[in-house]
């Protein structure tokens, strides 16, 4: 059933009507639509539209009607009506006959698709925050187990500084928690409820539209009618956030497969996220996290796609609209999916220790320390830099590492190094000077495991 016709003398094309309706993906929106429903028929108590036996009667039907979309949502899928707000409508006059004409009284598909996108969206939100949370909590436990795993820093993928594993960890616990600040922001933004706006002038009837809102779950009503069934922002930004917070798995899962290397052997990911060649039997591929990296550009492919769409439409509702579906559907069930496959290559993951020591070693990563150490002695740091590049070409010369040359062999460089520059040239002497907050020595880590931790259970 259309919702409209009386203005036209012909059918609609099946081409056209293939092309038009939107049921096969906005029927996600069935529950929302139910739900503002149920508002809207309490409004219209309000105005006297609706008797207080007739909105009963019609909130007895939805809530039937709800009860059966949730038992199974993909029935909706067998209907041929045109959109979801269609679906409802015939559904609910299927139910209570007549009456269930009486509902769409001074409501537009326009404010009732915004309203519905609009809750849905924030129901999202929720979901996604407990997913974010979730990952930071498995990089927090991931830290907590391998706080003495040293390994190279990398600047420019060449071996820099030493760090630990968990303050890798760390990194990426940090980046997921302005995500999820990203998602209170945008939910904050989002709550305000457009309905009772009307196509795009407001309705006629004189609703309580405060009361309205506060009946449907949102903070305050919409300021104007225009900008509601037209607004997309929320929409655009949940898309944004999805899209930055992909950049950050992508990156994850990029250090992931790096490590994970033969090359590098830093970790060993489990048999349960990755899998075998077709040809080379020796193989094990880390696909989970390629997917991760991959499914990045199909996210942020669906922030561009929707920019487009709306950067040129004149206001306020136009169909060009319909598009906001289907892009923000994908994004979101892949950023979900990819929060939670990042967390399960978490779970059963083995750091090789000796490897990744063996690899701070070998990189002159304490070469930095070197430098402090001849500033500490009076020497300009611009000549200690230098100093110790010529020392590092010659320890590349002899195959040793810094802490391995001799003082006699230092001495060719400046003759201010003595015996005390061994213990400046450890590992843990890299790690423990490094305690300003933030840093990398393992008091430091310590107390951002303990102060991570302590964030996630709040957010419970």
């Amino acid at each position: 059933m259309a919702l409209w016709g009386g203005r036209f003398t012909q059918a609609a094309d099946q081409r056209f009507k293939d092309f038009n309706d939107s049921l096969r993906f906005d029927y996600r929106l069935a529950e929302q639509d139910i739900e503002g429903s149920v508002g809207w028929s309490k409004a219209l108590v309000s105005v006297g539209v609706l008797t207080t036996d007739e909105q009963q009667q019609l909130e007895r039907a939805l809530n039937e009607l709800l009860i059966e979309v949730r038992s199974n949502p993909q029935a909706i899928l067998q209907d041929d009506a045109e959109d979801i707000h269609s679906w409802v409508e015939s559904k609910l006059i299927d139910k209570v006959g007549n009456l269930g004409k009486k509902l769409h009284t001074g409501r537009s598909r326009n404010d009732q698709v915004a309203l519905d996108i609009k809750m849905w969206c924030k129901a999202q939100v929720t979901e996604l925050q407990y997913a974010v949370r979730d990952l930071q909590a498995k990089l927090v436990e991931t830290a907590e187990n391998n706080q003495h795993a040293v390994m190279p820093g990398y600047t420019h993928l060449q071996r820099a500084q030493p760090i630990s594993f968990a303050h890798w960890c760390m990194a990426y616990v940090e980046m997921l928690e302005r995500d999820y600040s990203r998602l209170a922001d945008a939910y904050n933004r989002m709550d305000s409820c457009p309905l009772g706006s009307g196509a795009l002038a407001g309705t006629a009837y004189p609703v309580d539209r405060e009361q309205l809102a506060k009946d449907l779950g949102f903070a305050f009503a919409t300021r104007n009618s225009l900008d509601s069934v037209s607004d997309r922002d929320h929409i655009i930004e949940l898309l944004s956030t999805a899209s930055l917070s992909m950049v950050h798995l992508s990156r994850f899962a990029e250090d992931m497969i790096i490590f994970n290397s033969g090359e590098a052997d830093f970790v060993e990911l489990s048999d349960r996220v990755t899998s075998g060649s077709s040809l080379m039997p020796q193989k094990k591929n880390p696909d989970a996290c390629e997917l991760i990296r991959g499914k990045a550009g199909r996210v942020i492919g669906s922030l561009t796609g929707m920019m487009v769409t709306v950067k040129g439409l004149p206001l306020a509702y136009n169909k060009d609209m319909q598009e906001d579906k289907e892009g923000i559907f994908d994004a979101l069930d892949t950023w979900h999916d990819c929060l939670t496959m990042a967390a399960f290559v978490l779970e059963d993951i083995r750091v090789n220790v000796e490897r990744t020591r063996e690899a701070a070693l070998k990189g002159y990563s304490n070469a930095t320390e070197l430098a402090d150490y001849l500033v500490a002695k009076g020497v300009p740091f611009r000549d200690s830099h230098h100093i110790v590049g010529e020392t590092v070409v010659y320890a590349i010369k002899v195959h040793k590492g810094l802490e391995d040359l001799s003082i006699e062999e230092f001495r060719q460089f400046s003759d201010v190094v003595g015996e005390d520059v061994y213990p400046i040239l450890s590992l843990q002497s890299c790690l423990d000077k490094r305690s300003a907050k933030g840093g990398v020595s393992p008091l430091r880590v310590a107390e951002a495991i303990a102060d991570a931790k302590a964030r996630i259970a709040a957010k419970k």
